[in-house]
């Protein structure tokens, strides 16, 4: 899922880059389809995506969740959004895609595995996520959708749920304290191993341990200078990342895993892996880097 992290009870919610432009809906037809034999939230086919959710998500929010009678996780997760569903009365609309069944819809929404969620707030889309997660932390997702959706005057403001550790790195990123930060992040990471936001933050503020202090004019011209020099390159992949330059970070660090061996080639693939936890898994830009990251290696 792709909104902001540092979102707390009364920070704003970031709006992702991609949101409401990465998903065409207009190519589908409208072919009849069997109904799924499952009990958990209204079904979606070609026929009703626009009309019942896409057009409803302007006054109340929507969660559609891609599922698959094969996958026992993906049941499980449409079992605990129906029942979030029920006890939310009525201030969101579950959506159930059987992508067996609904492979148009399923493509539209760029499921590329099961459990897949996406949100639609005011017609526009967000992805959530594409695993499975425990109860608490879909209740957590759910609520920041919530609290998403007011703050674009859809459906009810609802005040969002923080866990104490995020707040406290919240509070530490805030005064430039980023290594409170980072010991915030890691302490619920060592709590709720699966928290959707925690892993972003810490990747986040370790980037900013990383960068602090650092000049990308001087660091640039050093990299060009010394371009063997990995820790340099590191350095400058990291200023570059910082500044959006997604494209030039990525290449930078291919080049050296691609030119050096051994202990340094694989510090630089590590280190490009802790860039690519930065962006969007949708980005096309990081879908094109992890292929050439196995070509490189491979």
């Amino acid at each position: 899922m792709k909104l902001s992290p540092h979102s707390g009870h009364d920070r704003a919610v970031t709006l992702p880059a991609n949101f409401g432009r990465a998903f065409d809906l207009s190519s589908l037809g409208k072919p009849p389809a069997p109904k799924p034999n499952v009990a958990f939230g209204s079904e979606v086919n070609t026929g009703n995506l626009k009309t019942d959710f896409l057009e409803k998500s302007k006054t109340k929010p929507v969660i559609l969740l891609c599922w698959s009678a094969r996958s026992t996780e993906s049941l499980a997760v449409l079992e605990i959004m129906g029942a979030l569903e029920t006890a939310d009365q009525g201030r969101w609309i579950l959506g159930s895609v059987n992508a067996d069944v609904e492979t148009q819809v399923a493509q539209a929404l760029q499921a590329r595995a099961v459990p897949y969620a996406v949100a639609m707030i005011a017609e526009q889309i967000v992805p959530l996520f594409e695993q499975a997660y425990p109860a608490e932390q879909i209740r957590m997702v759910i609520d920041k959708v919530l609290s998403l959706a007011g703050e674009q005057g859809v459906g009810e403001v609802v005040p969002e749920m923080i866990e104490p550790e995020e707040d406290e790195a919240l509070t530490a990123l805030e005064s430039g304290d980023f290594v409170t930060a980072e010991t915030a992040y890691r302490k619920l990471l060592a709590r709720l191993p699966q928290h959707p936001f925690a892993k972003l933050g810490l990747a986040q503020t370790q980037l900013m341990i990383r960068t602090a202090g650092l000049n990308f004019a001087d660091v640039l011209a050093l990299a060009g200078s010394e371009p063997n020099n990995l820790t340099i390159q590191i350095q400058c992949a990291d200023l570059e990342i910082a500044q959006g330059d997604v494209d030039s970070a990525f290449n930078r660090l291919l080049r050296c895993i691609r030119t050096l061996e051994g202990p340094e080639q694989a510090k630089a693939k590590s280190q490009l892996l802790e860039l690519f936890a930065l962006v969007d898994p949708a980005d096309p830009r990081l879908v094109k880097a992890r292929s050439a990251l196995a070509s490189a290696l491979f």
